[in-house]
């Protein structure tokens, strides 16, 4: 115990002393409470720009209603408040994900254990970025995640889900995988709930809703430039591989054949193990690669990966992805003004790691399904009588029956 309080104690002071000698303007927080300060003042919410970057306001109007009581509190504080909640939600993301790898449901994770690898996590770049930012990546993935490991008909499950999607849109893609997995009630909540957020953002700021649903949502350049390396979605890698800003149709094609591919594979694992640890993370990975843009740090979804890589003992595959979320490969090629869109062959694999490691996941669910459909028919017409094709066991411990599957789907 004592170990691991002081992982954690020293990994935290190593940041926050980061922080300071970067500097770290916390770029995202500043936007946050800008938009704050609009709806507190009656401000145009998407018509201003704040720090050097000049950057705008994108989330919807409910988002920035969540955002008032940032308005008051001064600059140093709200810095030193994000730090602290972000490591908190940090630590959240570490428990719930092992709940969705389902080796600790119902209860937490030991504390030990839990402050080791919250430690630890705090160094995978997608969350150092998300702090170094002051994002509110975590809370969200934390929303969704705590939503969906809640069991079966649990109360109002949905509700978090539709509120996470009402601040950021990209969570919007659970609903689907809820309705595509026949839960229908709690996609119907979930629905509702996102509703409620875009209809309490229309009371509130009539006009900022007018004109986020009818003209900002559709301005995608507003979030930022497609091909820079920050961009880890399909659409970043397809713009520097082919150095073309606007890829148009070489992204968007593959794009529909990766959001269809993925949102079946992942109702497809969770119909073959009867839960949703392969399903959702299956889905936030579609929606990290098929999304416009998808900033590095929105990336935490690789929290949960690892955990379940490392519950079903896939300890190789855990420290590949593990070196890949770590090893910050996009920040070493070239990359100031546009030398984004003129990297050689070989710089393209370090500039694009993660939409390169989403499409290698979705193929290997592919391979595993393929694999599971041998066995299975193997399993149907055993050579030696009943079972005999079966193994002694199935990866988890448990014993197989003459007509389960043998194999899981991410194996």
């Amino acid at each position: 115990m004592l170990l691991s309080l002081s992982l954690l104690t020293v990994s935290l002071c190593s940041f926050a002393a980061l922080c300071i000698l970067l500097r770290a303007p916390m770029a995202d927080l500043l936007v946050y409470r800008a938009e704050g300060e609009a709806v507190v003042h009656g401000g145009d919410l998407y018509g201003f720009t704040v720090t050097e970057w000049r950057l705008p306001a994108t989330y919807p109007p409910f988002a920035a209603v969540l955002f008032v009581p940032t308005a008051v509190i001064p600059v140093p504080a709200l810095k030193a408040l994000f730090l602290a909640g972000n490591a908190l939600l940090l630590a959240w993301v570490v428990a719930l994900s092992a709940r969705l790898a389902g080796r600790t449901a119902p209860v937490p994770p030991p504390l030990p254990l839990l402050c080791a690898a919250t430690a630890l996590a705090l160094w995978l770049e997608p969350v150092f970025q998300t702090l170094l930012f002051g994002q509110v990546n975590l809370a969200i993935t934390g929303l969704v995640l705590w939503d969906l490991t809640r069991p079966s008909g649990a109360r109002a499950k949905g509700l978090a889900l539709g509120i996470a999607a009402g601040v950021k849109l990209t969570p919007a893609i659970f609903i689907a995988y809820l309705f595509l997995t026949a839960r229908r009630k709690e996609a119907a909540t979930a629905t509702a709930s996102f509703a409620g957020t875009a209809l309490l953002g229309a009371l509130l700021l009539p006009a900022a809703s007018m004109d986020f649903w009818t003209r900002r949502l559709f301005e995608t350049g507003r979030v930022g430039k497609a091909w820079i390396v920050d961009n880890q979605s399909l659409q970043g890698l397809v713009a520097r591989a082919t150095g073309t800003a606007a890829p148009g149709l070489a992204w968007a094609l593959p794009a529909v054949v990766v959001a269809a591919t993925g949102l079946w594979l992942a109702v497809r694992a969770h119909r073959v193990h009867g839960s949703d640890r392969w399903g959702v993370l299956l889905t936030a990975f579609t929606a990290l690669l098929v999304c416009p843009i998808s900033w590095s740090h929105h990336w935490v979804w690789c929290v949960p990966l690892l955990a379940v890589l490392l519950a079903e003992g896939r300890t190789l595959l855990a420290a590949t992805a593990a070196l890949v979320f770590t090893a910050r490969t996009m920040w070493l090629v070239p990359h100031a003004g546009d030398r984004d869109l003129h990297l050689p062959a070989w710089q393209q694999l370090c500039a694009s790691p993660y939409p390169l490691l989403g499409p290698a996941l979705l193929a290997g669910a592919v391979a595993a399904r393929r694999r599971q459909r041998r066995r299975q028919r193997r399993s149907d017409t055993p050579p030696d009588g009943p079972g005999a094709a079966l193994p002694a066991a199935l990866p988890d411990g448990s014993q197989p029956s003459a007509s389960s599957s043998s194999a899981s789907m991410i194996r």
